[in-house]
């Protein structure tokens, strides 16, 4: 897919990079991602996406702009309120970048939607805030063979990670997967929802840039995403770290006994059930 003369100087600064180039940035005009959750990381991955040229982006959410919301989802200005949040991102990326499609889709991503969202996408972006619509959604991107870059955010502290499960590693094993990582989910008493503990609303832009950075990256090609590695943040103490962590062959998709091949006869509750 070549380039208008408008992307060419639109793009300089990735071209010239040594890693893009031009052939990064036609990849990034030639991808498809969805994103799932257009709220405090969707709206900086959606940003910094199309300002990167991705071609097409998928905004999945069913939710509407609110008051509170703009404190941390800085895609969305006081006259959004009231709108909904895929649409206000759409019309945002169109004013940012004409070159990008902007695809809303004002609906929840469901065991019944999820793979029919995913068909064709060069990676899948999980910006949810439960661990419900995460499971569902790790579970879709391993079994459409997407790319994954997941993410989440607490009061003052986040990490990042992606997962090619669908993949065969360096080592003959399988990728880890999401249930590789988080084997048992949380309650409401474990991690509350950011509207009774609160969020520090930069953390969102901290995490979400990183996202995007994976997502650029698996694009382009250019370094190595975090596969089998979490990276940590903690804002208050303006620390990273970063964990490895494994494949488990006990995990129900890609394990020595995985038996969940199918999405479409299961609610998302029913996926988030599945025993590990």
């Amino acid at each position: 897919m070549e380039l208008k003369n408008a992307e060419l100087e639109r793009y300089a600064r990735h071209i010239v990079l040594p890693g893009v180039g031009g052939a990064g940035q036609k990849a990034l005009k030639s991808a498809r991602v969805v994103m799932i959750g257009a709220g405090g990381l969707g709206a900086p991955v959606l940003q910094y996406l199309s300002a990167a040229g991705v071609g097409h982006l998928v905004i999945v959410d069913d939710d509407h702009v609110s008051l509170s919301n703009l404190q941390r989802q800085i895609i969305f200005r006081t006259d959004d309120l009231g709108r909904p949040k895929a649409d206000a991102a759409a019309d945002a990326i169109a004013g940012l970048n004409p070159h990008v499609v902007a695809d809303p889709r004002n609906t929840r991503i469901t065991a019944e939607n999820a793979l029919s969202l995913f068909d064709g996408a060069d990676a899948v972006v999980d910006g949810s805030d439960n661990f419900e619509t995460r499971y569902l959604v790790a579970d879709a991107a391993h079994l459409g063979c997407v790319p994954l870059v997941s993410g989440t955010v607490g009061t003052f502290d986040g990490y990042v990670t992606t997962f090619r499960s669908s993949e065969i590693a360096d080592d003959g094993r399988p990728n880890p997967t999401y249930r590789c990582l988080f084997p048992k989910g949380a309650d409401r008493q474990t991690i509350p929802p950011c509207e009774e503990a609160g969020i520090l609303g930069a953390l969102a832009g901290v995490i979400g840039s990183l996202m995007a950075m994976e997502v650029l990256k698996l694009i382009t090609g250019a370094g190595d995403c975090m596969i089998g590695r979490q990276l940590l943040y903690d804002g208050r103490d303006g620390r990273f770290e970063t964990i490895r962590y494994r494949w488990r062959p006990g995990n129900p998709l890609n394990g020595t006994g995985g038996r969940f091949r199918d999405l479409s006869h299961h609610t998302a509750q029913e996926v988030a059930d599945i025993p590990t």
